[in-house]
């Protein structure tokens, strides 16, 4: 059986990311997919800490905090970086991550309609801090921190996917970023997992917005 096991709808959303970090490193997990109708009923929510989903078993422990399920997995499989330093810009770039993806799901979930040709026009003042940071590291050609992939790769990766979809032109100021995604999603696999149908037929987010 999985050593771990993932609850939450049957979309991407806030979990991609944890998705493709299992996938890359080899490891099974199974889905406990939630329908709205289950959540509706309150009992799943009573039971989650913050009411919230996802969800994240493994073993005996149950998390809930999409961040950190990914810390988690970073710590138990070598994802986190090997020296402080090199942890905090990790956490450092995963936060300017978040940080992105809560105006993300602003816009989706809120003002998709009204507000997205402002997104996209001033999208660009946000994804330059990532390209300036990652010009840093081994002059883009790597990873954000150090020498090997840590799980803020795997998040500001699947939060870039999703604005590829939103934007598809948006990386082509950013030539370290354009590459950094294909690079990332060229591995053999996360390309698998990208080509899956597990992948392909879940949606992004939940309302049908992407």
């Amino acid at each position: 059986m999985p050593e771990y096991t993932i609850i939450y709808f049957n979309v991407r959303g806030r979990c991609e990311a944890a998705r493709i970090l299992l996938a890359d490193q080899g490891l099974e997990w199974k889905e406990e997919i939630v329908t709205f109708d289950t959540w509706l009923q309150g009992d799943l929510k009573a039971k989650a800490v913050f009411g919230q989903l996802p969800g994240f078993k493994d073993g005996d422990l149950t998390l809930y905090q999409s961040n950190a399920i990914l810390r988690h997995l970073a710590r138990k499989h070598g994802l986190y970086g090997k020296e402080p330093n090199d942890q905090s810009c990790i956490d450092m770039m995963n936060d300017g991550v978040e940080d992105l993806r809560i105006k993300y799901l602003q816009l989706i979930y809120k003002n998709y309609e009204e507000g997205k040709d402002d997104y996209i026009k001033n999208l660009s003042a946000d994804l330059k801090h990532f390209e300036s940071f990652l010009s840093q590291n081994n002059n883009g050609k790597g990873f954000l921190v150090g020498n090997e992939i840590s799980f803020a790769d795997y998040n500001l990766l699947d939060l870039l996917r999703n604005h590829l979809v939103l934007a598809p032109g948006c990386l082509a100021e950013f030539p370290l970023l354009c590459a950094y995604v294909e690079r990332i999603s060229s591995r053999p696999r996360i390309q698998a997992f990208l080509s899956s149908d597990a992948h392909k037929n879940r949606p992004i987010n939940g309302n049908g917005k992407q």
